[in-house]
């Protein structure tokens, strides 16, 4: 693949270590405008506060999830380059949704979301089953937040402590989302400007808390998958680098002390 986005060796190695790696004004111009003229006229005309819940636990604009100005934040952005480099040589199936997630402003009775683990005991969901994927890819589409905007807070190198987690202390089936110790972190806010983009491997614990500003912090994520990854997912969750063959060696020099994962 030809890259114009191309990842140095530090990027590699900060996404190795801290399962995160941020692009500023990654996206500009006319990609993010029609996105986020898209996104407020749903806001504005469309919205249903009675519905509030549901598109919290899975997506606002859900009847635009396939809207071309919305992929194309995606694949003419940038982040597919991002996505396709940190799994490759391995393939990724084909990103045909996106997933939109505002955080009203003035701390309106949105449900927070507690650190936790995509797809994984979902409150939502039975906890037996698994809506796991290999990596998520986000762009902030309008806001300015601090930390009490709303913002996604994060737990860098969480993968690592997930992974022992899952090969050793879990099963299928099992209702909580992330063990004790990561479940009361912090976690890292991600202050961003519009534009900027956000590449999470998927076993990075993450929550979102009220926003007590008064403008809606906009975010629109995409979930990318290797290609295999239907077969792989149990597997991925307790060796974090299965899906990453490329990285798999940069990560034998950079893994945490302690027991490794089966």
């Amino acid at each position: 693949m030809t890259s114009s986005i191309a990842l140095t060796e530090d990027d590699r190695t900060t996404f190795v270590r801290d399962g995160v790696l941020i692009r500023r004004r990654l996206l500009h111009g006319d990609h993010l405008g029609r996105a986020a003229a898209l996104i407020d006229d749903w806001y504005r005309n469309r919205y249903r506060a009675e519905d509030l819940t549901a598109y919290t636990n899975r997506t606002f604009a859900p009847e635009l999830d396939r809207h071309p100005d919305l992929l194309a934040l995606f694949h003419d952005g940038g982040l597919a380059d991002l996505a396709e480099q940190l799994l490759g040589p391995a393939l990724t199936a084909p990103v045909i949704t996106a997933q939109v997630q505002i955080r009203l402003p003035d701390a309106a009775p949105q449900p927070a979301k507690a650190m936790h683990v995509d797809g994984v005991a979902c409150p939502h969901l039975d906890a037996a089953e698994l809506r796991t994927f290999t990596l998520i890819a986000g762009v902030m589409l309008c806001g300015l937040p601090a930390a009490e905007a709303g913002a996604l807070h994060y737990l860098p190198g969480g993968h690592w402590r997930m992974a022992r987690h899952f090969a050793t202390n879990w099963r299928v089936g099992d209702g909580e989302q992330t063990p004790p110790d990561v479940a009361a972190q912090p976690g890292t806010p991600l202050l961003a400007e519009p534009g900027d983009a956000i590449v999470m491997h998927h076993l990075v614990p993450h929550r979102v808390a009220a926003n007590t500003s008064p403008v809606p912090r906009t975010m629109v994520y995409f979930r990318v998958h290797h290609h295999d990854h239907d077969r792989l997912a149990l597997r991925a969750l307790r060796d974090p680098w299965l899906e990453y063959p490329g990285l798999r060696d940069l990560a034998q020099h950079h893994a945490p002390a302690g027991p490794r994962p089966l």
